[in-house]
């Protein structure tokens, strides 16, 4: 039977995966920091669940996590780690809270996690993967979420050294980077301050309307899982043609077109 530990499983894209694990029969141990929508989304699903709220910011209640997984389970094949946060704001305005909020579960709870599991994948010595969610914000930076888009390049960063490091040391564990393009959830409900307002309900009327649902989602992640891919990017025609522009102004050393906005302050036509 496959283990599945999902992070940030209380709603959106980690809901979704934990829906879709489910209906594939894999034992399920989901954590997230909101224990009430947590209990309802394991009391949903038919299959055996373990939920742990956790706090993925406090190291300790992560390495809590992954004991309970081992002593639950004894074992783990699927670890998704991809509770994060988004906050909007101009970078010069977003107080220290804010940006250290974003700092502390986006990169400290990746790290966390990593920490807490990885160590047990590899002395396990069997197949297993650890899959990171970034985002397309961690290829291509925005304007107004300056905290989240930085975090989510450091996710990318950080997922190629695990998956270099455990490669030089033959260990079975694969690595496997999320990047995922518009999914409706509540992940840009956080109230916005004035100055972004009007970029963030763009945002979220342009994931209404052009976003996959998290059940949608979930089904073109495992698969990819399934073929033993690491860059997990269901939602290419959002991101491909954005990587090669933004490739191609790097090395033509030209001055930076961020999403929806150019260097003159302009509206992007794309």
């Amino acid at each position: 039977m496959t283990v599945a530990v999902i992070t940030g499983a209380a709603s959106g894209i980690g809901a979704g995966l934990a829906r879709h694990a489910a209906s594939l029969g894999m034992d399920l141990v989901l954590a997230d920091w909101d224990a009430a929508a947590l209990q309802a989304t394991a009391e949903s699903l038919s299959t055996e669940v373990l939920a742990v709220p956790t706090d993925v910011r406090d190291e300790a209640a992560v390495q809590a996590l992954a004991k309970a997984a081992y002593d639950k389970f004894g074992s783990v094949d699927l670890l998704f780690n991809n509770a994060g946060v988004l906050s909007s704001g101009l970078t010069w305005e977003i107080d220290s809270a804010t940006w250290q909020r974003s700092l502390d579960i986006n990169i400290g709870g990746v790290v966390n996690v990593i920490r807490a599991f990885v160590t047990r994948l590899i002395e396990a010595d069997r197949p297993s993967r650890v899959i990171n969610t970034s985002s397309m914000g961690g290829f291509l930076p925005s304007p107004f979420m300056a905290p989240y888009t930085a975090t989510k390049f450091a996710i990318v960063a950080i997922s190629e050294a695990l998956a270099g490091e455990l490669a030089a040391i033959g260990s079975g564990v694969r690595v496997s980077l999320i990047a995922p393009g518009a999914v409706k959830s509540a992940i840009m409900d956080e109230q916005a301050p004035a100055e972004t307002s009007e970029f963030m309900t763009l945002m979220r009327d342009m994931t209404q309307a052009n976003g996959l649902t998290p059940d949608e989602f979930a089904p073109l992640v495992f698969a990819a899982i399934e073929r033993g891919e690491y860059w997990i990017m269901p939602q290419s025609e959002a991101l491909d043609q954005g990587i090669r522009d933004r490739t191609e102004m790097i090395l033509k050393r030209e001055q930076p077109k961020s999403f929806l906005v150019d260097s003159d302050g302009e509206q992007d036509g794309r």
